[in-house]
């Protein structure tokens, strides 16, 4: 684990485990969601992933849940083989994918000019 001075206890990112951090990017975990399993802040997060990956948190994050995604889309076709609801339930939710619903108007609107004339004209 990667130890670095400067926190109030003197060091940052000691509570991090790297492979349980990818493991939360990879599930679509938040920031704070990650924050909270290691209990350490925001300004820790970003130190680490900068001290230990060489980038920002997000670029970090969003390599991650690329494979969470990746795993999704396979668990998507297993699940389609015997439960197709939870699989078009899941593309909605992560994959942004969408129902299309066609409908066609087939009911006539007729105009009718029924209106009398005054006894002026």
């Amino acid at each position: 684990m990667a130890k670095t001075k400067g926190a109030k206890n003197g060091v940052i990112g000691n509570n991090i485990n790297k492979e349980q951090f990818e493991t939360l990017c990879s599930i679509m975990c938040s920031r704070e969601e990650i924050e909270a399993v290691f209990n350490v802040s925001e300004f820790t997060i970003r130190n680490w992933c900068k001290e230990n990956y060489g980038d920002t948190f997000e670029g970090v994050a969003s390599r991650f849940r690329n494979v969470g995604k990746s795993s999704l889309r396979r668990t998507q076709f297993k699940l389609a083989e015997k439960n197709t609801q939870m699989a078009i339930w899941l593309g909605k939710q992560y994959l942004n994918q969408t129902d299309k619903i066609e409908t066609e108007n087939t009911e006539r609107i007729e105009i009718i000019n029924d209106i009398p004339k005054s006894d002026e004209e």
